[in-house]
């Protein structure tokens, strides 16, 4: 990229987290640090819609003191947005980057915003125009296939886990079943996390239901009184996709019809399942004190719960992304021009991540699931394999004394 220095957009897509800024702040950083090789650093406001609308913040004149506090801070900053571009979408994008004389755009987001970024750089080489493209990954769902764990994830799982450790508290205190609904559509890495609330002897969740196994209302009912009769009380960590024996949404039953931008039904911001599952369990287990709390978007950007591990990764995600942008500018030889940052997890007993380029087709597209090896033999349950991959993520949890 010879001549006057290329310009940058970076944006944030899809579902908030609390360490989406950190990813953000990461890059902008690492952009300010690499001087003259970048011109402008340029803030999209609310995702690809504020590229298409011409909407940015100039990141320069943004005081480092203020984008430290911005790290910090849960949430999209610049915003987001869950629009799918289409391919004339993507022209539009690329030609606007043509207009502003960009040659680096960085995307922060899921599988469908590597699989945007990617297009765009396709559009880009199509011109024979120096365009890299570099997809930083964020979900809470902890779904990329080019990740060991995604920034977000082990924050929103610190969440759920110290809420089910006071929601097992609670149920202690006055007995019952208690329903709690979590985020997961497709996969059950978040709601898995509730067990990591487990301290003492007894503790719940004492059942845990992932979208990876067939979910039976007669099933559930047994479970429930099986572990009344064992504890006295019952906590129960649900998963808001758990789907019948043919793979049916419990869901759906109580769905208006609505779906998100990508086709999915939308799941979240109702409290029908939980309700659904407590009236059912009233009525043919006759318990008499059945409660459920559907978690929803408060998983997504709770102050003052981020893991540490968490925020720090992403930042380091970010900062990585530039790095390797730079790289891929040069010509350096295995580093893509569309590309992602793939997080692994190092070998040894300590834990320790490591960020490298991977092509952004594998963070597209396709998501994972849970593995068979983090989920117990009964099907409501997870193991100690799964207890030992989350714990150096998620970081200690406070400590509750009991009797």
């Amino acid at each position: 990229m010879a001549g006057k220095a290329k310009n940058m957009v970076i944006a944030q897509s899809g579902g908030p987290s609390m360490v989406i800024n950190g990813s953000l702040v990461g890059a902008v950083l690492a952009a300010k640090k690499a001087g003259a090789k970048i011109g402008k650093i340029l803030g999209a406001r609310h995702g690809i819609q504020g590229i298409l609308g011409r909407d940015y913040l100039d990141l320069r004149k943004v005081s480092v003191k203020k984008l430290t506090a911005i790290a910090q801070t849960p949430s999209s900053a610049l915003g987001s947005c869950r629009l799918k571009p289409t391919a004339e979408d993507c022209r539009k994008i690329f030609e606007e980057f043509k207009r502003l004389n960009v040659g680096f755009f960085f995307y922060i987001g899921g599988n469908d915003s590597a699989d945007a970024a990617r297009i765009v750089g396709e559009e880009a080489e199509k011109d024979g125009y120096p365009l890299v493209v570099y997809h930083i990954p964020k979900t809470i769902d902890n779904d990329l296939r080019s990740c060991d764990h995604t920034p977000g994830f082990a924050s929103a799982a610190r969440f759920v886990a110290c809420a089910l450790k006071g929601d097992d508290l609670d149920n202690r205190a006055l007995g019952g079943v208690k329903i709690d609904i979590i985020m997961g559509r497709d996969a059950g890495f978040l709601t898995a996390a509730s067990a990591l609330a487990r301290e003492n002897k007894g503790d719940g969740p004492h059942l845990i239901y992932l979208p990876e196994r067939p979910f039976s209302l007669d099933g559930f009912v047994k479970d429930v009184q099986a572990a009344m009769k064992k504890y006295g009380r019952c906590v129960v960590a649900v998963s808001e996709g758990i789907r019948d024996a043919k793979g049916e949404l419990l869901a759906k039953k109580f769905a208006n019809g609505e779906k998100d931008s990508h086709g999915n039904l939308q799941l979240s911001g109702t409290g029908a399942l939980g309700d659904y599952l407590a009236g059912y369990l009233k009525a043919k287990a006759a318990i008499k004190r059945v409660r459920a709390d559907t978690f929803g978007y408060l998983q997504r950007s709770f102050p003052g719960v981020a893991s540490e591990v968490d925020l720090m990764e992403a930042v380091q995600a970010g900062c990585a992304a530039v790095l390797m942008a730079l790289k891929a500018a040069k010509g350096v030889k295995d580093v893509p021009v569309k590309g992602t940052i793939g997080i692994q997890r190092a070998k040894g007993r300590t834990y320790k991540p490591e960020y490298v380029a991977l092509p952004a087709q594998a963070a597209a597209k396709f998501t994972r699931s849970l593995p068979d090896k983090f989920i117990a033999k009964s099907g409501h349950d997870v193991t100690k394999a799964f207890l030992d991959y989350a714990k150096p993520l998620v970081g200690a949890l406070p400590h509750c004394e009991i009797f």
